[in-house]
């Protein structure tokens, strides 16, 4: 499965970063019970943080791209946590996604698409899951959108 989600990767136009590193007391990933819970990751392009607030300064496809742009990062530690093994991956089973919103933007369901679409692009029907989208008034770093995923994995 590695293969095909590097293969579909390039056939996007699309790579993975590199894992990011922790900006705080926790840690990206931890396996339990079959499930990966992996970290909230924030959104980076060309090695710089999206930021904003939907609805005030940023509109809604920023807020797309932004979303799948955590959404990479969340394979990359996947990636990490699995030891590079992404054929590992059962299932994504629930995605949470938050985004910096102002108080009158309502279309958080529209921005955490950027996500979840690139999740069924890259695993197929193991990509389609459940899915919570919030509104938040402010993020970590000041980030436009934040999420964190749930993978059920084989051992």
């Amino acid at each position: 499965m590695t293969t095909a989600i590097d293969a579909k990767l390039a056939e996007l136009g699309l790579s993975l970063p590199e894992a990011a590193a922790p900006v705080a007391a926790y840690v990206p990933a931890v396996e339990a019970g079959g499930l990966l819970h992996v970290s909230g990751q924030l959104p980076f392009l060309d090695g710089q943080l999206m930021t904003g607030r939907l609805g005030e300064d940023r509109d809604l496809d920023y807020g797309q791209q932004a979303a799948q742009r955590c959404a990479l990062m969340l394979v990359a530690q996947i990636r990490k946590a699995l030891d590079g093994d992404l054929s590992r991956v059962a299932r994504i089973v629930k995605l949470g996604v938050f985004v910096n919103s102002a108080a009158g933007f309502t279309d958080q369901p529209k921005v955490a698409n950027g996500a979840s679409e690139l999740m069924q692009a890259l695993f197929g029907d193991a990509g389609r899951h459940a899915r919570s989208a919030v509104g938040v008034p402010t993020l970590p770093l000041g980030a436009v959108v934040e999420v964190d995923a749930v993978v059920a994995i084989h051992s």
